[in-house]
């Protein structure tokens, strides 16, 4: 049924780049284009490089697939060359992109509809230095970068100093949150539907960048052990923030559980697909294998114009 309402035929699919997740977008990369030729699709791989306009001017696809990570990839940058060559592409668009991007807009944003998100401040790296903005423990992160890239837990006894690592050596100002402890969740929204919760239990630490990409740090608890209540409240929490940034096909939203009440941290409008994604993971436990899960976001794919 779906090779006939198919819209495309040759597809490209933009992975690699040169933000903080190239690796790891070269791993998501591989597989859609592997899923999409899978499912018959035509399909031209470009690891991005800044000829990019070019690139796809020359190849002249019907439709891109998406598969960039972080900065430029998913803050509305690449979305907007698509906009403008008029190529239809996965994902969301320029303005829900940037928004999710930048956490300051995308957390009043969520606040002005009622979801509860951690007590922040923005602060320069200089002043940071010099005196602890509120009480420890707090989270220090980048404002526009994705995939936990950067982000640090700042507890008693830990430095911050120009001579320690952590995100204020690449940043003049960033975004301090209160710590809030309990259960990390995540929720998948495909289109207008949540697909289900689940529960990540680092094995150490907190579930950062290594924790996501590196098999065997994190287990999944899928689905979540949750009441049904609660299971209802987060994943309607997950299509309320992918509905008020504008967000379209798929994104996901991470959360914190602490007692009864729920903070969202931030929804991803570019969500991993490399082996060990919570998106495909939470697509399966519905019954929906990677290649179909791939070709949906390929049909979806579409311009805002």
């Amino acid at each position: 049924m779906i090779e006939a309402i198919r819209k495309y035929n040759h597809v490209c699919v933009l992975k690699g780049g040169w933000s903080n997740e190239r690796e790891v977008s070269l791993v998501s990369g591989a597989a859609i284009a592997l899923a999409l030729r899978n499912v018959g699709y035509t399909v031209t791989e470009i690891d991005v490089d800044h000829d990019i306009y070019n690139v796809l001017k020359t190849l002249n696809p019907e439709a891109v697939f998406n598969g960039l990570h972080g900065t430029w990839g998913e803050d509305g940058c690449v979305q907007g060359i698509l906009e403008t060559m008029k190529i239809p592409y996965t994902h969301s668009g320029v303005k829900s992109s940037a928004l999710a991007m930048d956490k300051v807009l995308s957390k009043k944003l969520f606040a002005s509809i009622g979801i509860k998100c951690a007590p922040d401040k923005i602060v320069s790296t200089s002043d940071l230095y010099q005196n602890d903005p509120m009480t420890r423990p707090f989270v220090v992160k980048p404002n526009n970068d994705g995939s936990s890239v950067g982000v640090v837990i700042v507890c008693d006894g830990d430095e911050i100093s120009p001579d320690h690592e952590g995100p204020w050596l690449n940043s003049d100002t960033l975004m301090v949150e209160k710590y809030i402890p309990g259960r990390e969740l995540t929720v998948s929204v495909m289109g207008k539907q949540a697909l289900c919760v689940t529960e990540l239990k680092p094995k150490q630490g907190f579930y950062d960048y290594k924790a996501k990409y590196q098999d065997g740090m994190t287990d999944h608890i899928l689905p979540a052990d949750l009441s049904d209540s609660e299971n209802l409240a987060i994943m309607d929490m997950a299509v309320q923030a992918h509905d008020i940034l504008g967000c379209r096909g798929v994104s996901r939203s991470d959360f914190r559980m602490d007692g009864d009440d729920i903070y969202i941290l931030e929804t991803n409008t570019q969500p991993g697909m490399t082996p060990l994604s919570l998106v495909p993971e939470q697509a399966k436990y519905i019954g929906m294998d990677f290649d179909h899960l791939v070709e949906w976001m390929m049909e979806d794919a579409s311009c805002e114009r």
